[in-house]
């Protein structure tokens, strides 16, 4: 059925024919595109060449699985002992 449908020729006064709408649509459509273009391009003019930092000891340890709270210090401090799961107090 479908396919009869689209080997169908058509016909009609206004087969062929487009409204001024489509073309101010259209229109619009490119005007926002070049819009779009021109806005982009200034925006990646503005960014720096490259975004390495100055000092990456940071970024290096958190690449090794570590996290700033597991970061040592450098003065050693006393040994944190884990709380129970259950008081000890009866």
């Amino acid at each position: 059925m479908i396919v009869s449908l689209l080997a169908q020729q058509p016909t009609g006064p206004e087969f062929g024919k487009s409204s001024p709408i489509g073309l101010a649509i259209l229109v619009a459509l490119l005007v926002g595109t070049a819009l779009l273009i021109w806005s982009m391009n200034k925006k990646i003019k503005r960014l720096p060449a490259t975004f390495e930092k100055e000092d990456p000891t940071l970024d290096q340890a958190l690449d090794e699985g570590t996290d700033r709270g597991g970061i040592a210090d450098s003065t050693p401090s006393e040994p944190r002992r884990p709380k129970p799961a259950v008081p000890d107090e009866p």
